[in-house]
């Protein structure tokens, strides 16, 4: 059974009210909330939580009932123990959470929203769940599989923490644990080319969750599975196809716009795919806000 606690106004999202949300399979995801008509969820990436999208969710609310979840392991949703083979965080286990999470909400389909580790989590869940997704935005990021097996100086050396964060415990957590501001820090300043796109206030309310061990090694977790189970996974649902309309959008001045073509490394995932780049880095949604919020609208427009 589910079960829904609110949590009050959102201190950083106008218009947004938080609330706990239990899942049937016992975990809880923080959620913000707010705005009336379709159903549109977005998620997240790393190292951020749902604030990511403050600087276009309360226009996107005056449209849409906007829905943000923090990750399983991220910001103040739980944070479940996992095992040797990752599984509790395998991008099929986290997209599992967000289809209760619709069911929770009593929600039949939304239109879905994914940057970096959420959208991961996306195209899992519109491969395990198409029947709850009407379309999809995927943010700066090329298929985890095609990615890894691209490997090169340039992209070990401008995402080493895709195989920093891979060691075996307690390596990666014991060394961020050490300073997580410091990380956290070089992490968003490395990702983002939009100087001041973060502002001090809410870099601090992701420092505040990145300062917890369990989310360290969530976060560990969540990238371990990524380069085990995740592709296990991958590999063997290589046939299946994304069959909801699927719209790329990427920074052309980050990691994924420079060394891939983006839109050519999903022809083979999805059957109907646009895509657009955008000036700026990793975050089009914190960089050039509105920029975006055009670009999505448009597409939504388009499919809804």
């Amino acid at each position: 059974m589910s079960e829904i606690t609110p949590r009050g106004d959102s201190p950083f999202i106008d218009g947004f009210t938080l609330s706990d949300v239990r899942l049937a399979n016992g975990v809880t995801l923080r959620v913000a909330m707010g705005g009336e008509g379709p159903p549109l969820l977005m998620l997240h990436g790393h190292p951020q939580n749902h604030l990511a999208w403050r600087k276009i969710a309360p226009q996107l609310a005056q449209h849409y009932r906007v829905i943000l979840p923090d990750l399983r392991g991220y910001g103040d949703s739980d944070k479940p123990p996992s095992d040797e083979t990752h599984r509790a965080y395998s991008k099929r286990v986290m997209a599992q959470d967000i289809s209760l999470l619709i069911e929770a909400l009593d929600l039949e389909r939304v239109a879905f929203v994914g940057h970096d580790r959420g959208a991961r989590v996306g195209h899992r869940l519109a491969l395990d769940h198409p029947e709850k997704i009407s379309c999809c935005v995927f943010v700066d990021i090329a298929p985890t599989a095609t990615m890894y097996a691209l490997t090169n100086k340039a992209f070990a050396t401008r995402y080493f923490w895709w195989f920093f964060l891979i060691q075996p415990y307690p390596l990666p957590e014991t060394l961020i644990g050490h300073d997580p501001a410091l990380f956290l820090r070089k992490h968003i300043d490395g990702q983002l080319k939009t100087p001041g796109a973060t502002e001090e206030a809410i870099f601090n309310d992701y420092l505040r969750c990145y300062q917890n061990k369990e989310m360290i090694h969530a976060v560990c977790e969540d990238y371990r599975a990524a380069a085990t189970i995740d592709l296990d996974d991958d590999a063997q649902d290589s046939a299946k196809r994304i069959e909801a309309p699927l719209l790329l959008l990427w920074g052309e001045k980050g990691t994924v716009g420079q060394l891939y073509n983006v839109v050519e490394t999903w022809r083979d995932k999805a059957r109907n795919i646009q895509g657009n780049a955008l000036p700026c880095g990793h975050s089009p949604h914190e960089e050039v806000p509105e920029l975006f919020l055009s670009q999505l609208q448009c597409f939504l427009d388009s499919v809804l």
